[in-house]
């Protein structure tokens, strides 16, 4: 069931209207590859890919890998992103995320003796020349659902 909503996320108004696709998520939520198309109503007033719809496109998809990896005995959120324009986007653009055992054992180790960490990542977006048009620096917040004095934690 969670998979299939992840695949409806392509229809979710957002990413729809941006031309942005969501085109592989392995079955363990350890990889993900995301595409934004190059449509005339994605470009900008100077023809190349609009930068908010390619920050768009890289925006919640580390966040949902790690909830589903995570489980629910942790609260992730997106908490902060820094992009950095390369070169202008002529063509369809891609950006992959990839998340390792090593990645998910380091969170819930750090969290053993913390109660919340900020997780960084670099995404890189590549043109179809596979050349970097934009690098996406993200910060994800994690925490305990239960603080490690048995106290509940809200959202």
């Amino acid at each position: 069931m969670k998979r299939m909503l992840l695949y409806l996320w392509n229809f979710w108004p957002p990413y729809w209207g941006a031309g942005i696709k969501i085109e592989k998520i392995s079955k363990d939520y350890k990889y993900a590859r995301v595409r934004l198309k190059r449509r005339p109503w994605t470009k900008n007033i100077v023809g190349t890919q609009f930068g908010g719809s390619i920050y768009a496109m890289v925006d919640p998809i580390y966040m949902v890998m790690l909830m589903m990896l995570l489980g629910r005995d942790y609260i992730v959120w997106d908490k902060a992103a820094n992009i950095r324009f390369r070169k202008p986007g002529r063509t369809d653009l891609t950006a992959e995320f990839t998340l390792t055992d090593e990645d998910v054992a380091t969170i819930k180790t750090q969290l053993n003796s913390v109660d919340k960490l900020d997780w960084q990542r670099t995404v890189l977006v590549k043109d179809i020349n596979s050349e970097i048009i934009a690098e996406i620096h993200k910060t994800v917040h994690v925490r305990n659902r239960v603080m490690r004095n048995n106290s509940p934690i809200t959202p």
